[in-house]
């Protein structure tokens, strides 16, 4: 199998996880592009970013349609982000490979948790009204700068993350969370890639397809989510991140 067909094959699998899911398969991009792609730790994050921010913007097009995207938290968000992003993206490039690989194994212990905590929230909750206070605006900023960081740093969406931030700490309905949370994923990616423009390499060759094959594959994963056990399919990505978690650290600690 040729390293195009292996390339466009990790795009779908991938793709078909966003879209079967609604978030959470773009975390396995880095692990996929430098243990089976061969990219560096640092190629890997920046590659993902792409993938990632336009793979967002496939998924949030049925949220559009719903009308359950909450533009005012998303801006917030993504400008709040900024210097979250902007540091996130600086330490990438400064950390040596081993650690930031272990540090994403971490990451990916975080979301299996939160994939099969999502589970038990039902989508159709409708949270109480709040009203905007300054400790409401305190969280928003704090959010921000996390999730923005996390983009920056790991490469990653970070909607696993995203999605319990709204959820519990601004008490949106899970619905909105989802779609206002690949709103953010694509206003941080592309922060992200602005910081990373002029030091980071991108190899076309593998983002193109890839990014191509996961959209599409993103696309159709989403028409067919409604026919799928969602729970089960959450516990059983969970699994497969905590495998991938452990493998991640294993080998990053073999070559240390």
């Amino acid at each position: 199998m040729t390293v195009a067909v292996v390339i466009v094959v990790l795009g779908l699998l991938i793709g078909a996880i966003l879209g079967g899911l609604g978030g959470g398969g773009a975390i396995l991009t880095v692990p996929a592009l430098v243990y089976i792609v061969g990219q560096s730790a640092q190629e890997a994050t920046t590659s993902s970013l792409v993938i990632v921010g336009l793979a967002s913007l496939v998924g949030i097009a049925s949220y559009l349609r719903d009308h359950r995207v909450r533009w005012g938290i998303s801006l917030a968000f993504g400008l709040g982000g900024i210097p979250g992003t902007w540091f996130g993206s600086y330490f990438n490039q400064l950390v040596p490979a081993t650690a930031l690989l272990i540090g994403f194994a971490v990451v990916m212990l975080t979301a299996a948790l939160a994939m099969v905590t999502k589970t038990s929230q039902h989508p159709g909750s409708k949270a109480p009204a709040r009203t905007v206070t300054v400790g409401h605006i305190v969280r928003v900023i704090g959010f921000a700068l996390a999730a923005g960081f996390l983009t920056g740093f790991f490469g990653v969406g970070g909607g696993f993350v995203i999605v319990p931030m709204l959820v519990i700490g601004l008490h949106l309905p899970m619905r909105q969370a989802v779609g206002t949370s690949l709103a953010i994923i694509g206003l941080n990616s592309a922060t992200a890639l602005m910081s990373r423009a002029t030091v980071a390499h991108f190899d076309w060759s593998v983002i193109v397809p890839f990014t191509i094959a996961t959209m599409i594959a993103t696309a159709i994963g989403k028409r067919g989510a409604d026919h799928l056990p969602a729970a089960k399919l959450q516990r059983g990505f969970a699994l497969l991140l905590v495998l991938v978690a452990v493998y991640t650290a294993g080998q990053s600690i073999v070559n240390i």
